[in-house]
């Protein structure tokens, strides 16, 4: 199976990723621009089952998520600081790694099929959109799991001032 390693940035951590990522998500929600120190945050979501640790263990930061209520639980090297991965009582089973901290942070794809834009409504006004990925206002659900309205654009494009969509 083909795997893809990662680390926190003195190397106390080290992980494993195993085959491509469920998904994609790209955050611009008030908590990942905090938490990644940038505009927003690209997160592969994987099983859990198909990540492992191979060094190291993370500590582990609980914080109950503004928008769900649910508790969101940030792994991270106490050494160096790094965040390595998320864990979500939301969706337990799954986990959302930092991408920055892959050894290859792209070695996967965002395409219209895997991945979609969450939060444009806490976007910086200089962040870009990227076309035919769906993008959401909020986040891609509501609490009860029922699907949010997306949009999309056909070219890259500037969050600008609200009323883009």
């Amino acid at each position: 199976m083909n795997h893809h390693e990662g680390g926190c940035l003195c190397g106390a951590l080290r992980y494993q990723a195993l085959g491509e990522p469920l998904r994609v998500t790209i955050c611009h929600c008030r908590f990942c621009q905090r938490a990644t120190g940038s505009a927003y945050m690209v997160e592969p979501i994987f099983r859990c089952d198909d990540f492992r640790l191979v060094k190291g263990a993370p500590t582990a930061y609980a914080l109950k998520s503004a928008g769900s209520g649910k508790t969101v639980h940030v792994n991270f090297c106490s050494a160096c600081g790094t965040k390595i991965y998320l864990g979500f009582e939301r969706f337990p089973g799954f986990l959302g790694v930092y991408a920055g901290t892959f050894d290859e942070p792209d070695w996967f794809e965002l395409r219209p099929d895997n991945a979609k834009q969450i939060f444009i409504d806490a976007a910086r006004r200089d962040s870009i959109l990227m076309p035919g990925i769906d993008a959401f206002c909020q986040h891609a659900m509501l609490n009860d799991g029922s699907p949010t309205k997306a949009f999309t654009v056909d070219q890259p494009r500037s969050v600008g001032t609200k009323g883009l969509r």
